[in-house]
């Protein structure tokens, strides 16, 4: 029964300010929502920006898990190109291995037949072991004494070197010595030179200058048929005195040089061209030659002559002086020689 009562206040109370209330209620609301809605905007932008910076992340990602894909088949692929070659590398080993199961099979056969040359080959294989071990020790000896000849080398070649010193200063001696040797060789030749000029000088003044005896060169020259007949060796009357009178004047030689001066005087037997017959008491012209000049050395000893001053020579017909085919070549050619000269 109280309701009526009620409607009726409620219709003599004013209502601005409800209205007031509830407008600024819902302005209230209105602002509150308008806020929730400005907080969920920024939270939706924030997660919205989040998701595209995730998705250019995931788009990164695709392209990189595309170009790992992209490598992933180009070496899925050549892992087949490899794998198609071990396969045919496994197909010719397969076949390799059947040839050689099928050469190993033949080969059994074989070492079955070989099992006694085996034996055979251990048995020279321990021989040959023996001999190895034999032949180290000799090895060994060997280096042993290898070692000590290198060591003797050495000693030798310290003394070797110390000899070749010594001998560089005996060289150097030598040269001194050899040159003053050729100093007084060359003086003792031109000493002998000069005896060798008085002697022929001497000479040509005791025989005269005659025509059958003469000077060629460094020689004194008889003719033989001055002291020997034709074909013989026997001095002859006229060829002792002449002889007589050379011994004489190499008796006075003898006296005048000096004894430090080796000489000798030569005496050259020579022939003329013309052959021996051979029937006599000379075979040829080298017999006939040597025999004439060793009877003129005899002669001239049997004269005082010493034997040390004389020599005797043959030249047969094998140095004419005169090559000419007339009787005056040919007794050009059959001579006697002396030659003053060193020994």
């Amino acid at each position: 029964m109280k309701m009526p009562l009620s409607r009726r206040r409620v219709a003599t109370v004013d209502q601005w300010p409800g209205y007031v209330d509830a407008l600024s209620t819902l302005l209230m609301v209105f602002v509150f929502l308008l806020s929730v809605f400005m907080v969920a905007q920024f939270f939706l932008s924030r997660e919205v920006t989040n998701k595209d910076t995730v998705l250019t992340r995931l788009n990164a990602q695709i392209a990189e898990l595309t170009q790992l894909l992209s490598l992933e088949r180009a070496a899925k692929g050549d892992m087949q190109n490899q794998l198609s070659q071990l396969q045919a590398s496994l197909d010719s080993a397969t076949a390799e291995r059947d040839r050689l199961q099928g050469l190993l099979s033949s080969a059994e056969g074989v070492a079955g037949s070989a099992g006694g040359e085996l034996g055979a080959l251990k048995s020279a294989l321990t021989n040959q072991q023996q001999v190895s071990r034999d032949a180290l020790a000799q090895v060994e000896l060997l280096n042993q004494q290898i070692s000590a000849l290198r060591r003797q080398i050495a000693a030798l070649e310290t003394a070797l070197g110390a000899s070749e010193q010594k001998d560089k200063e005996s060289q150097t001696q030598i040269a001194d010595l050899g040159r003053r040797l050729n100093v007084a060789l060359a003086q003792k030749v031109q000493e002998l030179t000069r005896y060798r000029s008085d002697f022929f000088g001497r000479l040509r003044e005791i025989l005269a200058d005659r025509p059958d005896i003469r000077v060629v060169g460094d020689r004194f020259v008889f003719q033989s048929e001055v002291l020997f007949s034709s074909g013989s060796d026997v001095i002859n009357g006229e060829g002792r005195v002449d002889l007589d009178k050379l011994a004489d004047a190499i008796l006075q030689l003898e006296k005048e040089i000096p004894p430090e001066i080796s000489w000798v005087l030569r005496v050259d037997g020579h022939t003329d061209s013309r052959p021996l017959s051979g029937a006599g008491r000379f075979r040829n012209n080298w017999d006939l030659s040597a025999a004439r000049a060793i009877a003129v050395v005899q002669y001239l000893i049997s004269k005082g002559v010493s034997p040390d001053h004389l020599a005797a020579a043959a030249f047969g017909e094998y140095q004419p002086l005169d090559t000419a085919d007339t009787d005056d070549a040919r007794a050009k050619n059959r001579r006697i020689e002396l030659k003053l000269t060193e020994r």
